[in-house]
């Protein structure tokens, strides 16, 4: 790089430094309507700022929730009708994101199951595609209002508890449907084993995405680091979380399932082992 070039940068980052660190010494503190321990504390319990759903007091993961999960169905249906016919054998661009993330829970699925894993796929690819989606949707930085009147960005779904319970539970389930599927009630009982499980799955999902948010919460509250540092924050935050939850998550699912769901036939157990007996004894 040429040394004028070298300056130029230099200067031109110089005075992006200046114009925040004036900006933090001149500007007034804006009003703050919650103490940082209150902001802290409603992003854990969601039980100060509500928004008014038809008349029903919600928090704002619930309104970010519909939104995620009608975004994704929409995206599903015109990829179904408009995208997927056009298809080629030498694959586009788009083409090529679609079946290198539908592949990835389809491999990862056989894989870990490679017994029962057609379902798994599906579920996996759905799961894991909410978690991301669903994370990464807390960068857009929506607005809403409060029934107090305040304005609020909507949060990530899956950073109320009640969603990260509901994502535990509806694996554990989905974990179970495979045992009892091929093993009937003793898939029942392989799957209650793990009864941990759930409650794992659970506080690892939400503990990971709320630790995200509590560190975001708190860089935007203090104006003394609201210049800049915010976007490297959120974005580093947010995009790991997102790769890294909806991999754990997948992952997991699909190897629970894939041990619990596997037939152990006795039988053929049994014959074989009578066989290398009859063996033994001939030579």
């Amino acid at each position: 790089m040429p040394k004028k070039k070298k300056t130029s940068t230099i200067i031109i980052a110089l005075i992006l430094i200046g114009i925040c660190i004036a900006g933090i010494i001149m500007l007034p503190l804006p009003e703050k309507h919650e103490t940082i321990k209150e902001t802290m504390k409603d992003a854990v319990l969601h039980d100060i700022n509500k928004i008014d759903f038809f008349g029903f007091q919600v928090d704002p993961s619930l309104i970010s929730a519909y939104i995620v999960t009608g975004i994704l169905l929409v995206f599903a249906l015109f990829v179904r009708i408009f995208a997927i016919p056009r298809f080629k054998d030498i694959p586009g661009k788009f083409q090529l994101i679609i079946e290198t993330w539908v592949g990835f829970f389809h491999d990862l699925g056989k894989t870990n199951s490679p017994h029962r894993y057609k379902a798994l796929g599906g579920y996996i690819f759905g799961a894991g595609s909410y978690i991301f989606a669903g994370t990464m949707f807390e960068l857009f930085g929506l607005q809403a209002i409060t029934t107090e009147g305040h304005s609020i960005t909507l949060p990530a779904p899956l950073a109320n508890i009640n969603g990260a319970i509901c994502m535990g539970f509806l694996s554990f389930f989905f974990i179970m449907s495979g045992g009892i599927a091929a093993n009937g009630g003793k898939g029942i009982l392989k799957t209650l084993k793990e009864f941990s499980l759930p409650i794992s799955m659970t506080f690892r999902l939400f503990g990971a995405l709320m630790s995200g948010m509590l560190t975001t919460e708190l860089v935007y509250y203090y104006i003394t680091l609201s210049f800049g540092l915010p976007v490297v924050v959120g974005v580093l935050f947010t995009v790991l979380h997102a790769l890294i939850q909806a991999y754990v998550l997948t992952m997991l699912t699909s190897f629970y399932y894939g041990e619990v769901s596997e037939v152990h036939n006795t039988a053929n157990k049994n014959e074989n082992n009578k066989a290398e007996e009859v063996k033994n004894e001939e030579a």
